[in-house]
């Protein structure tokens, strides 16, 4: 007989203990509802599951108050901080703190940092005037040396050297290279453009300024022969 009751009795000691458990305050059966939404919160409209007030963001099982730090604004949204920095202020940690803007700058469109004017470019933490050679002019390319130049120039060691385009050739409005291209019918040599001479059985090929064989016929260095 003693052998029975002896499990009925430890099940009826587990089953007190649960139930002061379940009873005391702070557990999570005390502190959440019958509907399970807890305080500070709502359904989600679509009856999966509960988000937070407005002010409140989601910890763990429950509904804490955001704290807005000095210059800041609560946000929308459940997730995350609850707040966003204010206009012309970054987030560093749990506070917001001015974005510093240097001479001859500007806030960026989302507020949180700072662009050069016009004429300056960004060195460091700080804006200096752009240079423009001789020549050139400024770009809007917040990227390069901010300047370009003009057409008929080229840039050569941070200075923009005259274009001298040979005869039979015409300006390439390129940075790299010559800066300039010859002439259909005419190929590069040094510094002129000189005729492309085109063998019997042989035309000019795409580009213009080299030669290929009439089909059927091969190249075998300047002529154009039968193939074997």
């Amino acid at each position: 007989m003693s052998s029975v009751s002896s499990p009925l009795r430890l099940y009826a000691v587990v089953l007190i203990v649960l139930m002061a458990w379940f009873s005391a305050p702070g557990t999570l059966a005390a502190q959440m509802p019958a509907d399970g939404i807890p305080a500070n919160a709502h359904g989600d409209g679509l009856g999966r599951g509960w988000e937070c007030d407005k002010g409140y963001r989601k910890v763990d099982d429950a509904c804490t108050s955001v704290s807005v730090p000095e210059n800041a604004f609560k946000t929308n949204v459940s997730y995350g901080r609850g707040w966003e920095c204010r206009r012309g202020y970054v987030e560093t940690g749990e506070t917001c703190v001015a974005v510093v803007v240097p001479d001859n700058a500007y806030l960026n469109s989302y507020g949180d940092g700072w662009e050069c004017g016009r004429i300056y470019q960004r060195v460091d933490d700080a804006c200096v005037a752009i240079s423009v050679p001789k020549n050139g002019h400024l770009t809007n390319s917040s990227h390069g040396p901010g300047w370009e130049c003009n057409r008929g120039y080229r840039e050569d060691d941070q200075s923009c050297v005259l274009v001298k385009v040979p005869d039979n050739a015409y300006f390439v409005d390129s940075t790299f290279g010559d800066g300039w291209k010859c002439e259909r019918g005419y190929r590069a040599q040094g510094d002129t453009c000189v005729a492309v001479q085109i063998p019997v059985n042989g035309h000019l090929d795409r580009s213009g300024n080299e030669w290929e064989c009439d089909r059927p016929k091969v190249r075998r260095q300047n002529v154009c022969i039968d193939p074997i």
